[in-house]
């Protein structure tokens, strides 16, 4: 049965996002602030700027009007940076209001609030009551909007609290090369989803620095300790970790030039400034304020986190990366599992 589905926020992932559901049948409306955006989108079926070369379907229609892409839609979908998760939440509600409607809120958006270092579920129910939303449903995991777009094999998570919202989701998006499976373990999934992005900064950088597959196993071993040490400590279920979106996220991003947190770490590595970084990329790099939450939040909760640490040190202290590497080296000698 075709459902309507409002996407917002037409970059990479979002827009491929909205492609699978095209796909499998739904009405699909993608939101942009864009009126350029929108113009391309609609006219040449195409998102140069985020996928190039790719050709979306002509029956995905997008709009810079929030009440139109919503307007009789049974679930939204929030993919838009994490930074603006609660203003277009703030929007929504309003045109929620106006509209009378209920549906079901997905997001598949990667990490923390600045400043509050909440999840993006947390930041979605705090400004939209329960009597304007269905249940929250993350969807999380090892994926890269350019491969889903070539329809290559990508499997990932949906998880709610309420297994029949997951299982939802999960009925929406699955086809013959995207896969979904549920878990109820919301701060599992929201944790790991944001913590690989500081890793694959590391990650990128090693690559950058000229170091090797010891070096970069190493890291994300270690990394997945931190981020699961973290995780636990605000309730996350540890096997979690070693799930689609722990291992399988980690995994994905610290070893693919699609990601940018790994490609803005390369271009560290090779000696240029975080601005220059930031500036050259033109998208948003999740990993750069999440680095910053996960250090404040270790600091809070006295979780050892040395590489989160170093990582910190290097963006936001201008510390040199191959002396951040050394100290991590000659630390103390520890137990690998304690």
């Amino acid at each position: 049965m075709t459902e309507k589905i409002a996407v917002l926020g037409a970059g990479s992932w979002g827009s491929i996002l909205a492609g699978v559901l095209d796909e499998n049948k739904n009405e699909v409306w993608l939101w942009t602030n864009k009126e350029s955006q929108a113009k391309e989108l609609n006219e040449k079926h195409t998102n140069e700027h985020y996928i190039p070369g790719h050709k979306y379907s002509e029956t995905i229609r997008a709009t810079t009007n929030l009440k139109e892409a919503v307007d009789g839609a049974s679930a939204v979908l929030f993919v838009v940076p994490t930074k603006v998760i609660r203003l277009v939440a703030q929007q929504l509600v309003e045109v929620l209001k106006e509209l009378g409607q209920k549906p079901l809120i997905i997001h598949a958006s990667k990490g923390l609030e600045l400043g509050s270092h909440k999840r993006i579920s947390e930041v979605i129910e705090e400004e939209i009551p329960s009597e304007y939303r269905k249940d929250v449903v993350v969807l999380s995991g090892p994926s890269h909007a350019e491969e889903v777009a070539r329809k290559d094999i990508t499997l990932i998570t949906a998880a709610c609290e309420n297994l029949d919202s997951a299982k939802k989701v999960q009925s929406l998006f699955m086809n013959d090369y995207l896969r979904i499976y549920t878990n109820k373990d919301v701060i599992g999934v929201e944790t790991g989803a944001a913590f690989k992005n500081v890793i694959a900064i590391g990650a990128g950088a090693l690559h950058g620095l000229g170091y090797g597959d010891d070096a970069k196993a190493a890291l994300m071993t270690r990394g997945l300790a931190e981020i699961s040490r973290l995780g636990v400590a605000f309730g996350a279920d540890p096997l979690t970790f070693i799930g689609l979106s722990g291992v399988g996220d980690l995994i994905v991003t610290c070893t693919s030039v699609h990601s940018r947190n790994w490609r803005a770490g390369n271009q560290l590595g090779k000696g240029k400034a975080l601005d220059e970084v930031i500036q050259d990329m033109g998208m948003v790099i999740e990993g750069i304020n999440t680095c910053k939450a996960a250090y404040e939040l270790a600091q809070q909760k006295n979780i050892e986190m040395p590489i989160t640490e170093a990582i910190y040190n290097v963006l936001y202290n201008g510390k040199d990366i191959k002396d951040e590497i050394s100290l991590l080296m000659q630390r103390e000698g520890k137990e690998e599992i304690k």
